[in-house]
């Protein structure tokens, strides 16, 4: 039974096999002798690139940013928005009293301080050291005085003019006076003791730190351009209260821009040093500006909702159309071909194996040609092993496939 029911099975498969295969037999062979209405395209010869579209925007590549350092009154205003300015020029005004009044009180500091220190190189001060001085010229007379007495009495003891006692005296007066001298004489040497010295040292070191400090401070009231450039942000007027750390102008050389773009992760790999950029701005249609990549993104970060490496280019505005801030069209030129062929992208078909080919139409029918690729953009790639202005199969207007060898029609 089991047997005869697997026979019966086998046939039946075999028969549904052969019917298949005639079905496919039926249509392939129908199929050549129907006329496909096929649309074409051509082999084009030109330029072939691959390019990465993202956004970014526009900086100055040398920005200068002023900013209040205390809190202050704009009192005066040179310059306006736009306008072009050059190195030195002076920008605006603070008002700077209490920065006038710190580099005194400062300057006060430091005179002060070389005053201890000069003091401190000298014994003292010049009404210490006059006195002092004096002090040791009467101490030593009063030595020397001693010591003629000394000598006197001892003459006189030799002679029994004199006792013991009054050569002991003198002797005592001429060791109180050469004492004096010493002390006298070792105050104008060293005067100061070393943690004083440190001490006056340090406070000197401060005066003229805070000095520095309160210049720069009062120079800092004159705020002047560091280049050449545009003030393109200014915010303040005459009379404005600014706050410590408020923004007072900004002034850059926009003749070169830097171009801070931003890339999927899936196209970071593509990037390298040098790659040329395109950038268009919305607001000024048919403008493009170039320039090449100069710093590929080193991590990744999140914008958004997109995950993005950062990178830079500094791109020619030499008539400063490119403003700071805007958004802009970036293109990343990966690769480029001139003079190459290349067909519409959906003309490219591959076989089982992967290799790519195109149907040539010439002659009323499918032609299968075997083609290496290139370059592929959105809409073009690049190929070669056949020839210019071949026209190719794009697809059929019916919906049915292209087979090698079919009869077509070309249609628009």
């Amino acid at each position: 039974m089991n047997t005869k029911a697997n026979v019966t099975n086998g046939g039946r498969w075999r028969l549904a096999v052969v019917a298949a295969l005639a079905i496919a037999a039926v249509w392939y062979f129908s199929s050549r002798k129907s006329v496909l209405p096929v649309r074409a395209g051509a082999v084009e010869r030109g330029t072939v690139r691959s390019q990465i579209s993202t956004n970014g925007k526009v900086e100055p590549v040398t920005n200068f940013e002023a900013r209040a350092l205390t809190n202050a009154t704009v009192r005066r205003v040179f310059v306006h928005e736009g306008q072009q300015v050059r190195k030195g020029q002076l920008l605006l005004e603070l008002e700077d009293a209490d920065a006038r009044t710190q580099a005194a009180q400062a300057l006060a500091q430091v005179r002060a301080s070389e005053a201890e220190q000069n003091a401190i190189q000298n014994g003292g001060t010049h009404e210490e050291v006059v006195t002092t001085e004096a002090e040791l010229a009467k101490a030593r007379t009063d030595r020397d005085s001693a010591q003629r007495n000394l000598d006197s009495v001892k003459r006189l003891n030799e002679k029994g003019a004199a006792s013991l006692g009054e050569v002991r005296d003198a002797e005592n007066l001429l060791s109180r006076t050469a004492a004096q001298v010493s002390l006298l004489e070792e105050k104008l040497k060293n005067r100061y003791s070393a943690p004083e010295v440190a001490k006056v040292q340090a406070q000197g070191a401060e005066a003229r730190a805070s000095l520095t400090a309160a210049e720069s401070r009062l120079a800092k009231s004159n705020i002047r351009a560091p280049q050449n450039g545009i003030v393109y942000a200014l915010p303040v007027r005459e009379g404005s209260y600014v706050n410590a750390g408020d923004l007072l102008l900004e002034e850059a050389d926009l003749r070169k821009v830097l171009i801070r773009a931003f890339v999927d992760e899936p196209d970071v790999g593509r990037l390298h040093p040098g790659q040329r950029i395109e950038i268009t701005w919305d607001a000024l249609p048919g403008r493009t500006w170039e320039g090449t990549v100069t710093v590929v993104p080193a991590s990744l970060k999140m914008l958004g909702t997109r995950n993005v490496g950062e990178l830079t280019s500094v791109a020619d505005n030499q008539d400063l159309a490119l403003l700071p801030n805007v958004n802009v069209g970036v293109a990343i030129v990966t690769a480029e071909h001139r003079d190459a062929l290349y067909v519409p992208r959906e003309a490219l078909r591959q076989d089982r194996d992967a290799k790519p080919y195109v149907f040539d139409v010439a002659g009323g029918a499918l032609t299968k040609h075997e083609v290496t690729t290139g370059i592929a953009t959105l809409t073009q790639m690049e190929v070669q092993g056949i020839s210019e202005k071949t026209q190719v199969a794009l697809g059929t207007t019916n919906g049915k496939p292209l087979v090698d060898g079919a009869t077509i029609k070309v249609v628009n």
